[in-house]
């Protein structure tokens, strides 16, 4: 696990960073908080007593998602071509199915070094923040946390489903995911039957949801809006700033959001690395 220590260094060199380029990181401090024993997942370099070079992975089953940062100063040394392949050699020998490397898309000097890199834009992401509005009542579905094996099971599926995650994937990322101390996993039910999941990671005054999905079969008749009011409505009465992420390929997920008052104010980008 990490140190306090080492997290607040992340955090320091995090905010040094996104001054200066006027962006913002995805660095998924609820990850690294509760990191695994003996695992390689993040990357360091320390230059005149300080950290000035940080990369994280963050496995999903056979998918590897990798974000990092250096120092403004200490920029065109060669410090994040080391830490990238450090983390390579990694995912290779966790014989990773999908390597991803994450830059925010306003990120000229990422987009600069990606040109050096054998890789090809994946997929956009966005990130959303809950505007106040007036959620209805939504007696009809219910949300509950995960505890049974039956959830556990349903859970997985979902994955699979709405993922697109093998079983084998699926159930690898559950059992390193399930006991985050900051995460609560929650059920949706409606209709007599399980019908969907979300994630919540509550931290620093924000609430991000993670994971929301309803069965393919099931979508379509309103569920997903209702469970999303009937959590953002909890979260909300908390006094938590409310956030999400989505593809910007699933316009219906999009529109979904949006109508729960949900407002882009942020967009990652994903590229797939050329193995």
């Amino acid at each position: 696990m990490l140190s306090k220590e080492k997290l607040n260094e992340i955090k320091t060199l995090q905010e040094i960073c996104e001054k200066e380029g006027r962006l913002q990181l995805k660095l998924n401090f609820d990850m690294l908080e509760s990191r695994a024993v003996n695992r390689k997942e993040d990357f360091f370099h320390y230059a005149d007593g300080k950290l000035v070079g940080f990369l994280g992975s963050y496995y999903f089953g056979n998918k590897v998602e990798i974000c990092g940062m250096v120092h403004p100063d200490y920029r065109r040394r060669g410090i994040f071509s080391k830490l990238l392949e450090d983390a390579l050699e990694e995912a290779k020998k966790r014989e990773a199915r999908t390597i991803l490397l994450n830059a925010p898309t306003e990120s000229h000097s990422a987009k600069e070094f990606l040109k050096n890199i054998p890789c090809s834009l994946s997929m956009v992401e966005y990130q959303m923040k809950w505007q106040k509005t007036e959620l209805p009542e939504n007696p009809s579905v219910t949300i509950r946390p995960s505890f049974s094996e039956e959830d556990l099971e349903a859970e997985i599926q979902l994955d699979v489903q709405c993922f697109g995650l093998n079983e084998k994937e699926a159930r690898q990322y559950k059992q390193e995911t399930k006991d985050l101390d900051t995460d609560l996993r929650l059920i949706i039910e409606a209709e007599g039957r399980i019908a969907g999941k979300m994630r919540l990671s509550e931290m620093n005054g924000e609430s991000w949801i993670y994971g929301f999905s309803i069965f393919p079969e099931l979508q379509g008749k309103g569920i997903g809006r209702k469970a999303l009011s009937k959590v953002v409505k909890v979260e909300d009465e908390k006094g938590l700033s409310i956030f999400l992420e989505v593809e910007a390929k699933n316009a219906h997920a999009l529109k979904l959001y949006e109508s729960c008052g949900f407002r882009s104010y942020h967009s990652q980008d994903y590229y797939k690395v050329k193995l």
